[in-house]
C-alpha cells in the first residue's frame, strides 16, 4: 500500500481508467468532421429520404445515431474510411435541428447539428418559365463587376486579369443586380446564367464549367447569401432564375478529386480517354459498345473527370444537390449543361427526381445534334425513345437544328429547293417529332457558337429577321448577351472572343451600354429594336402558346401564322434580294375575315384584301385585326 492507501491493483486500476479516458477524449479532439453534403435540408419534401454525407478523418470508423427518434434507413461505408453516408427517413420530421452523434464502442465521442429547414410557401407548385418567357443568357466573368473587391480570393489560384482574354474580368453577382432594370427593359423574363458555383482551375476558370465546389458560389463572383439575394431581387421585378447546372463533369480540382468516397465516383482508364462526343452512338442500333462506352464514360476535357451516374451515391449526391440549390435559392429553372453526355438511365431518374419534388420545374438540356430526331429522343415522353423504351423525362431541348439554319440562312439571297428560307420551312416540318414543339429553346446563338453579327458583318436588316424569328416561332426565345447592341465575336479566334466584356460594365469602361445615353447611335439602334420586339411579345399570347401555320416558301419569302381562337400574328419574312408582292389569297385559312394587319415594329396597317408589298431582306409581323 502506497501513501495515497492505494494498493498495487488499485492503482494500475486507477490508471487504466485514466488512460481509456485520456484516449477517449483525444479522439473526441481530434475527430473531425471537414464536410456536410448537403449541409443542411427541408421539412415536407416529396422524397422523404435524405442520404448525408459526412467527410472527415477516419469518419466511417464510428456508429452513428441521431436524435428526435428519426429514422436512420441505412449508413454506408465505402473503401474510403473518411466518408460515411447516412440515410435518414424525414417524413415526420418538421424543421428542427437534429443531432448526430458519433461512438465508439457505445460511447459518445461527438457530435453534429444538422438542420431541417421550412420550405417557402408553395414551394413545391413553383411556377417555371415557359413559353410565354424571354431568356437572356448572360456570362457572369464578362458581364458587369459591382464589386471589385471580390476580383481575387485568397482561396481560388486564379487572379483577375482582365488584359488576358480568357482570364478572370472580375464580373459578378452585384454586377448583376446592378442591371436587372436593363435586362428587363428588353423584354427579357428570365436569365439564364453560366454556373456561378466554385471553378477553381488555374486558368480559363471565368467560365465556370469546370466546379470544384458545387455547394458553394464562386468566391470571386460574390457568397451563396449573394445568390440568394439575386433570387429575391429578380423575383420583385418578375424576373425568373434559370441555373446553369452540370450532371456530366466536375472540375480536376474539386475537392473531392483529391480523395474520391469511391474509385468509380468518377469513370477511370487506364490512360487518359476522352469523350469521343458522338452522342448518337446511345441511339445508334449498330453502334460498338466500345463506342458508346468512350462516348458516355470518356471525360469532357482533361480538367473535367466524367461523373459516374450509374454510381448510385453519385447520382442521389447530384440529385439532392440540385433540389437544395431549388430550395435554398429559390430557383425558377434548369438548364442543363451536356445533358446527353451523361449515363442515360442516370441522367432520367436525375430530372425525374426534380420534377417529382417540382411538378411545374422546366428544364432545358442542352442536347447539341445536328437530326431532329435525335434531339426529340431526348425530350419527354418521346414516342422516339419509346421504340427503346426510354424516358429521358426531360421537359425541354434546345433546337441547334434551327441554330444551325440562322447561321447560315440569312446569306442565301436565292431561296430553292434546300436553300434560304426553304431552310427554316424544312426544320419545323419536323415538329411532330417532339413530344412538346412549345417547350424548345430557339437560339440564333450563346455562349459556345458564333456570334450572330460576327457571322453577318452587323447586316441590321439580317439581325433584325432573326431576331423575329426567335420571337414568332414556337418555343422558348433566347438572346445572348450583347447582341442587342451588336456586339461581334469571332470564334475562330477562341471563345474568349465570343465572351467579351459588355461595355459599361467596368466602372472606366469609356462606352457604357447599359443606359440610353451611353449607347452609340448604331448601338442603340440594336438596342430599340430589340426591346420592341420582346416588350411585345410578352403581350401576345399568340406567340407563345398558339397553334403554328406555315406556307411552302416562294422567292425567298416565308409566309407563317401562329394563333389561339382570339388572337392571329402573320409573319411575313422576305429574305431575298428584291422587293416581292406577294397575294393573300393563298393564306386565307388563317387570315379568314381579317381585314388588315398592323405591323407591331412600325405600326403601319396593311390591307389584306388582295396582297402585300414587303421589302428586300425584311420582315412583317402583322397583328391581325
Amino acid at each position: 500500500m502506497n501513501k495515497f492507501g492505494y494498493t498495487q491493483s488499485k492503482n494500475k486500476a486507477f490508471i487504466k481508467k485514466i488512460t481509456l479516458f485520456l484516449f477517449f477524449m483525444s479522439l473526441s479532439i481530434n475527430a473531425q468532421i471537414d464536410k456536410i453534403e448537403p449541409p443542411f435540408w427541408y421539412a415536407g419534401m416529396h422524397n422523404p429520404n435524405l442520404q448525408i454525407m459526412f467527410y472527415g478523418k477516419d469518419i466511417a470508423k464510428y456508429q452513428v445515431t441521431v436524435s428526435n427518434e428519426t429514422k436512420i434507413i441505412n449508413v454506408k461505408r465505402t473503401e474510403n474510411p473518411n466518408y460515411i453516408f447516412v440515410t435518414i427517413d424525414t417524413q415526420k420530421t418538421p424543421s428542427t435541428d437534429l443531432v448526430f452523434s458519433f461512438k465508439s464502442n457505445n460511447k459518445e465521442l461527438f457530435t453534429q447539428k444538422y438542420s431541417i429547414k421550412k420550405r417557402r410557401e408553395n414551394s413545391a407548385q413553383r411556377k417555371s418559365f415557359d413559353a410565354s418567357d424571354m431568356l437572356y443568357l448572360l456570362m457572369p466573368d464578362r458581364f458587369a463587376n459591382g464589386n471589385p473587391d471580390n476580383d481575387s480570393n485568397d482561396n481560388t489560384v486564379e487572379k483577375y486579369n482582365r488584359d488576358l482574354p480568357g482570364g478572370r474580368h472580375g464580373g459578378d453577382i452585384q454586377g448583376i443586380i446592378n442591371n436587372l432594370d436593363y435586362i428587363s427593359s428588353l423584354g427579357a423574363t428570365a436569365i439564364w446564367s453560366t454556373p456561378l458555383c466554385e471553378d477553381n482551375d488555374p486558368a480559363f476558370s471565368y467560365h465556370t464549367y469546370a466546379q470544384s465546389d458545387v455547394y458553394k458560389i464562386d468566391p470571386r463572383y460574390g457568397t451563396n447569401e449573394d445568390y440568394v439575394r439575386l433570387s429575391s431581387e429578380m423575383h420583385k421585378k418578375d424576373l425568373k432564375l434559370v441555373m446553369d447546372y452540370v450532371t456530366n463533369h466536375w472540375g480536376i480540382e474539386h475537392w473531392m478529386m483529391k480523395d474520391l468516397p469511391t474509385k468509380d465516383w468518377v469513370h477511370q482508364f487506364d490512360n487518359y480517354t476522352q469523350t469521343n462526343h458522338k452522342r448518337s452512338t446511345i441511339t445508334d442500333i449498330n453502334a460498338s459498345e466500345f463506342d458508346k462506352k468512350v462516348c458516355l464514360d470518356g471525360w469532357f476535357v482533361p480538367s473535367m473527370p466524367d461523373l459516374n451516374q450509374s454510381n448510385p451515391l453519385v447520382l442521389n449526391y447530384l440529385k439532392q444537390n440540385a433540389i437544395w440549390w431549388i430550395e435554398y435559392a429559390n430557383v425558377d429553372g434548369f438548364r442543363v449543361d451536356t445533358y446527353n453526355y451523361s449515363d442515360p438511365k442516370g441522367i432520367a431518374s436525375w430530372t425525374k427526381a426534380i420534377t417529382d419534388e417540382y411538378p411545374n420545374f422546366n428544364i432545358v438540356g442542352e442536347i447539341w445534334m445536328q437530326s431532329q430526331a435525335q434531339m426529340a429522343y431526348w425530350q419527354k415522353d418521346s414516342k422516339i425513345g419509346a421504340i427503346q423504351n426510354f424516358n429521358s423525362n426531360l421537359p425541354s431541348v434546345m433546337d441547334f437544328t434551327l441554330h444551325d439554319a440562322i447561321e447560315t440562312v440569312f446569306n442565301e439571297d436565292d431561296g430553292n429547293w434546300n436553300k434560304g428560307m426553304v431552310k427554316m420551312y424544312d426544320n419545323f416540318t419536323e415538329d411532330f417529332l417532339y413530344p412538346n414543339p412549345n417547350n424548345i429553346m430557339v437560339f440564333a446563338e450563346n455562349h459556345d457558337t458564333s456570334r450572330f453579327n460576327e457571322l453577318y458583318n452587323n447586316d441590321f436588316n439580317k439581325y433584325k429577321m432573326a431576331m423575329a424569328l426567335i420571337a414568332t416561332v414556337r418555343g422558348i426565345p433566347q438572346l445572348y448577351y450583347g447582341s442587342e447592341i451588336g456586339m461581334r465575336g469571332d470564334k475562330n479566334k477562341g471563345d474568349a472572343d465570343i465572351r467579351q466584356d459588355f461595355p459599361g460594365g467596368w466602372k472606366n469602361d469609356e462606352n457604357n451600354a447599359f443606359i440610353k445615353e451611353g449607347r452609340t447611335d448604331w448601338q442603340n439602334q440594336y438596342f430599340d429594336f430589340t426591346s420592341k420586339l420582346f416588350n411585345w411579345r410578352k403581350t401576345n399570347e399568340a406567340v407563345h402558346f398558339g397553334k403554328m401555320t406555315h406556307y411552302i416558301p416562294e422567292h425567298n419569302v416565308y409566309v407563317y401564322f401562329r394563333y389561339t381562337e382570339n388572337k392571329t400574328v402573320m409573319i411575313v419574312m422576305n429574305n431575298s434580294k428584291e422587293d416581292h408582292t406577294i397575294k393573300t389569297d393563298r393564306f386565307q385559312e388563317n387570315i379568314k375575315t381579317h381585314k388588315t394587319g398592323k405591323d407591331i415594329l412600325t405600326d403601319h396597317t396593311y390591307n389584306l384584301s388582295n396582297e402585300i408589298n414587303i421589302n428586300s431582306k425584311s420582315v412583317l409581323i402583322l397583328e391581325l385585326e
